[in-house]
């Protein structure tokens, strides 16, 4: 029987019921649809709308649909391949093991408050899942980083060489990028986490359930305040895919690097043969398709975050059928989500850094100039002025094809008189590192401590 067949008289065109139908990926949603229906089965005992006895029966009926679904296989028969969406599924398995009791269960409430709870609870269950991948990665930053904790490589602007950074430093950077995306997610939840059941079809509902004991069951924070509100919108679902996009821009950005320094031009990383693959045509070829992937799958989550904004904004109140909509786009970012992260996590863990080849790196191409500026700054000269004579000593180096930390002393002093023997010291790629003392900087002591507090944060 159809949620909604009583209005009418003709038969649905089977092309439009497969277009309608949502079963084939809402059913993702049927544990925390159960877990909603049991808590509606029970307030509507506490209303004196079901006989106790038909509430028992009601929820042994929706526990043993639970460990139906729970069997592989179960939802794929294909008997329930013509079911409209997971709400009527339950609604039918549940007639079938109860009889027409099963139909009371509906009783003050819609399909809309429905799968707007039933999306809720799913959701959170999903972040929790979600922070502790993105928990992963981030233990699997440090763990690299304290494999590499005195190792330098360069740091790079406009991708050019700019100065010279801590590996571990490097990658402690994308540690506090993903402690910000896990408390974005925690937002989310917190956002997303008020109960909209009893809200009806639109206006509420005409029969005395406890919104807020449902609440309390459930796990929200409270109940949501406008019935129109709570069956139309989705700005939790839209929250929740753009705070994965950044995250995923995250991922994405981190696989970029890699990459790079991947490359036989630049020669910094060594890939792993677990995250790697070949080439169909040349022998000699170890691509980083893991990392491409990531990438490439950030630029999915980016068009799921246009689509569910394009889905809901000129949408009149209160609920439309352009919702279903949300569902795939939901699911899939998820998916993407999740998966780009434990195959992140498992990069992190399939890596190593060739420190002769960054160190190297890291103190050529004149990385050290700006200390060459700040030691003459600190003779007493300013800076402005100071940034122009390095400026001329790095052309006259460059022509010279030398290093900065190649050149005497006395060519040095033919630009300024302030050069003293003190001078090579200050430039080292030790003093470099050294020199970043404080909070936030690159300094080892600086890293270390940084090191320390992330692993207490995880």
């Amino acid at each position: 029987m159809k949620l909604w067949g009583g209005r009418f008289t003709g038969e649905t065109d089977k092309h439009f019921a497969a277009f309608n139908a949502s079963f084939s990926f809402d059913r993702r949603l049927i544990f925390a649809d159960l877990r909603a229906c049991v808590v509606h089965a029970r307030a509507l005992g506490q209303a004196g709308v079901l006989q106790q006895s038909e509430v028992e029966a009601i929820t042994d009926g929706l526990k043993k649909i639970g460990e139906m679904a729970a069997e592989p296989g179960f939802l794929d028969r294909p008997e329930y391949a013509a079911t409209e969406d997971v709400h009527s599924f339950i609604e039918s398995r549940l007639v079938e093991l109860i009889g027409q009791t099963g139909y009371k269960l509906h009783t003050g409430r819609s399909r809309n408050d429905q799968v707007a709870v039933a999306t809720r609870l799913f959701l959170r269950d999903e972040i929790a899942s979600i922070d502790e991948a993105i928990r992963d990665t981030q233990r699997a930053l440090v763990e690299l980083a304290e494999r590499y904790i005195d190792d330098p490589l360069p740091g790079y602007t406009h991708l050019q060489k700019a100065q010279p950074v801590l590996f571990a430093h490097f990658l402690l950077a994308y540690f506090q990028m993903l402690s910000r995306d896990r408390g974005r997610m925690a937002d989310v939840k917190t956002r997303l986490n008020s109960l909209p059941l009893g809200s009806g079809a639109l206006a509420g509902t005409n029969f005395p359930l406890d919104r807020e004991w449902m609440a309390a069951e459930l796990g929200s924070d409270g109940v949501t305040r406008n019935s129109l509100d709570a069956v139309s919108d989705r700005d939790y679902v839209i929250e929740f895919i753009s705070a994965s996009a950044i995250t995923m821009g995250r991922l994405s950005r981190l696989a970029e690097d890699l990459i790079i320094y991947s490359t036989q031009e630049f020669g910094f990383i060594k890939l792993g043969d677990a995250i790697s693959t070949g080439s169909s045509i040349m022998p000699q070829k170890k691509n980083p398709d893991s990392l491409e992937l990531i990438r490439g799958k950030a630029a999915r989550v980016f068009g799921h975050l246009t689509a569910a904004l394009t889905m809901t904004k000129g949408l009149p109140l209160a609920y439309n059928k352009d919702l279903q909509e949300d569902k795939e786009a939901l699911f899939d970012t998820i998916d993407t989500l999740t998966s780009s992260l434990r195959v992140a996590s498992t990069v992190l863990r399939n890596i190593e850094l060739n420190r002769e080849r960054a160190r190297e790196a890291a103190i050529t191409d004149y990385t050290n100039a700006t200390e060459l500026a700040d030691y003459l700054v600190r003779k007493g000269l300013e800076f402005r002025k100071a940034h122009e004579v390095i400026g001329r000593i790095v052309v006259f180096a460059i022509e010279q094809g030398r290093q900065l930390h190649e050149l005497t002393i006395d060519e040095c002093r033919r630009f300024s008189p302030l050069f003293d023997e003190d001078l090579f010291d200050a430039i080292s790629l030790e003093s470099s590192l050294a020199g970043k003392s404080q909070i936030g900087g690159t300094a080892p002591e600086q890293v270390k401590e940084e090191l320390a507090r992330a692993k207490a944060d995880l």
